[in-house]
């Protein structure tokens, strides 16, 4: 790939700079450019999930608000790293106090992952916003707005964002690979979204990754993100379900060995397998299987053995198998 960047620097390459650049995201960016046009805005919490553009909305309405230089009317600060009350009293308090130039309305403090500050930081922010209302405006993003205390949320004006749509994330790593000259496949593409599950910044990090082995196809894909491929999750199942436990324990060791996969990534992948139109079984066989392979994922994660744990799975599903055939006949 044309490119050396690092993942994350990558990532950050191809982050739309304006409002009008985001997508998926409609009611938020029309309320945001709202702001633009009235140049003031009252703060700001942005909550959602991982990787659909909380922190670049942040940045492109800084943009859109001040022009090519926003940086320098803008404090940023990870609140998983700087998150104490110290922080607050001392970086925050010094930025929202100074004077702002004649032209330009308010500054911004941008406190990314604003759900990792402790609560005494969170009861000192409070006043802070209270006190510099007419020279700075913040914005929060949190992933768990549950973790932000009532009286700052009360403060705030709550955009959510949502997961992004399957076409508007291939679509973006089309436009991606056209710029880096990658070579990819349609399924390829499809493979990333279903892995990233919506994150756009995992999304361009694994097609990165993948890109650097060569062309982007489902099999780069499984192998750069350590997943086992579908089909081979399928066949473990499927022999299981036919009886021949043996078969199925060594494709499961197969697994584990050839992919490098934990006992937790295996019984996930065997969830989301579950549900698939690829394996087909009756409604109520995927509830029962769906259940068991909860409570063997929750032994795993207390600290069970990996192997044991799988093969009990296994051996469970053999005979269930046995079961509904003797049913049938």
């Amino acid at each position: 790939m044309a490119s050396q960047l690092s993942e994350l620097l990558w990532a950050e390459k191809y982050r739309p700079r304006s409002l009008d650049e985001i997508v998926n995201q409609e009611e938020v960016v029309r309320r945001l450019k709202k702001f633009v046009e009235e140049r003031n805005m009252p703060h700001l919490l942005f909550v959602g999930p991982p990787g659909t553009g909380k922190t670049t909305a942040a940045h492109a309405l800084a943009h859109d608000l001040f022009g090519e230089n926003y940086m320098q009317y803008m404090l940023e600060l990870n609140a998983s790293d700087e998150r104490g009350i110290d922080t607050i009293r001392t970086k925050v308090k010094e930025f929202a106090r100074s004077r702002t130039p004649p032209n330009v309305p308010f500054k911004i403090v941008l406190l990314d992952e604003a759900d990792n500050m402790t609560a005494d930081a969170q009861q000192a922010l409070r006043r802070l916003m209270e006190m510099y209302t007419a020279t700075t405006r913040f914005i929060l993003i949190a992933n768990y707005p549950s973790k932000i205390i009532e009286p700052i949320q009360s403060r705030c004006a709550v955009f959510r964002f949502t997961p992004l749509k399957k076409e508007d994330v291939i679509a973006r790593l089309k436009w991606i690979c056209e710029q880096e000259g990658c070579s990819y496949t349609e399924e390829g593409l499809e493979t990333i979204y279903e892995v990233s599950e919506g994150d756009m910044r995992r999304a361009i990090n694994i097609l990165q990754a993948a890109a650097a082995i060569g062309r982007v196809t489902p099999e780069t894909v499984y192998k750069v993100v350590g997943l086992a491929h579908p089909q081979e999750v399928r066949e473990m199942i499927k022999l299981a379900l036919d009886g021949r436990f043996t078969e199925a324990r060594n494709k499961l060791r197969q697994l584990m060995i050839n992919y490098g996969l934990s006992g937790t990534d295996v019984i996930k992948q065997i969830h989301r397998e579950i549900f698939s139109s690829e394996l087909k079984l009756p409604e109520d066989v995927r509830v029962m299987i769906a259940d068991y392979a909860g409570e063997i994922q929750f032994r795993l994660v207390e600290g069970a053995d990996d192997e044991i744990q799988l093969n009990a799975f296994l051996a469970w599903l053999a005979l269930l198998g046995r079961k509904l055939r003797g049913v049938t006949r």
